[in-house]
């Protein structure tokens, strides 16, 4: 099976205005109907898959996109205990309302979807539910597993990511820092939601990318502990309306990997004071107005919570 190249840069995570509110109450809860509307395709989500979806069983393929191509309103099968690989290295492509149903037990350890704009153009994320997670097991040393989204070092145009849901990936949730050492590209993540990934959760790299409407959520009860939101060089990284809610656990805001700084500039966001700050080789993170340490994840208007409702295209 084809694998997505992947960098060296994969530091280990160390061991330790808001818009819909979600308290960890209502998050546990929303993990529970997502559980229990993702048992199965038969009765009505089989009706709604023959009129609404396509249902694609994953056995170890790989889909590539084309330049200028829409890939859409799909239910991908994980019960089948095989990986599925989604490439789009071309330029103003599309991927939307793609729902993930089960757990990655593959153990690739590679990316579910490996992309980036190479044309200096504009591609598209949105409505894409990743919520069941992966497991590790793929012989990594460092105990890494598969990434959700990898944004590969050519990347030189621009893509926006919105409404989409990432939870308990045992690595990155966005891996988006690569195109900082080649492209220069840039990513826009909004209105989105991670939860208890690996490694980090929203890791960008470029001038100009930034993370807006969106939040973190981590619980160390509920699987793995990454950094909230990692900044790589060469920056600056804006950070603006989210709520990263860490519990206590790795760090809510890193700037800085590889002994090379960067710097983030944060604007109306709550960040998880006990998890905290974290600056490296002289990098710089930059607290504006409205700033808070007193975050409560939220889960954003649009994002999906089930695999049948990401593939259909329903709306919150």
């Amino acid at each position: 099976m084809a694998q997505n190249p992947r960098t060296s840069e994969t530091e280990s995570a160390p061991t330790t205005g808001r818009n819909t509110g979600l308290t960890r109450r209502n998050y546990v809860r929303s993990l529970a109907a997502v559980a229990t509307a993702a048992t199965a395709l038969g009765g009505a989500g089989a009706a709604a898959a023959e009129d609404d979806y396509e249902v694609i069983e994953a056995e170890g393929q790989t889909i590539s996109l084309d330049a200028g191509e829409t890939w859409e309103n799909k239910l991908i099968d994980m019960t089948t205990g095989q990986d599925i690989i989604v490439t789009a290295h071309s330029s103003d492509w599309t991927i939307r309302n793609i729902g993930f149903k089960g757990k990655n037990t593959a153990g690739t350890g590679t990316a579910t979807f490996g992309i980036s704009d190479t044309g200096n153009g504009t591609s598209t994320v949105e409505n894409v539910y990743l919520g069941d997670g992966s497991s590790t097991g793929n012989g990594n040393p460092n105990g890494h597993g598969q990434t959700a989204f990898w944004v590969a070092p050519d990347h030189n145009g621009h893509i926006d990511f919105e409404n989409v849901n990432i939870q308990n990936f045992a690595d990155n949730a966005i891996y988006g820092s690569a195109p900082g050492n080649k492209g220069g590209g840039t990513i826009h993540i909004d209105s989105s939601f991670a939860a208890n990934c690996y490694v980090s959760h929203f890791r960008l790299g470029t001038e100009g990318s930034k993370v807006t409407n969106s939040s973190v959520y981590v619980d160390a009860s509920e699987g793995y502990v990454g950094r909230g939101i990692w900044a790589w060089a060469p920056g600056t990284i804006e950070v603006e309306g989210c709520q990263i809610e860490m519990n206590g656990q790795n760090t809510a805001i890193d700037a800085g990997a590889n002994g090379n700084a960067t710097e983030v500039v944060v604007t109306e966001t709550d960040y998880d004071e006990q998890a905290g700050i974290a600056e490296h080789a002289g990098s710089t993170v930059q607290l504006g107005e409205g700033v808070g340490t007193d975050p409560d994840a939220f889960m954003p208007d649009g994002v999906p919570t089930s695999p049948e409702e990401a593939a259909a295209g329903s709306q919150n």
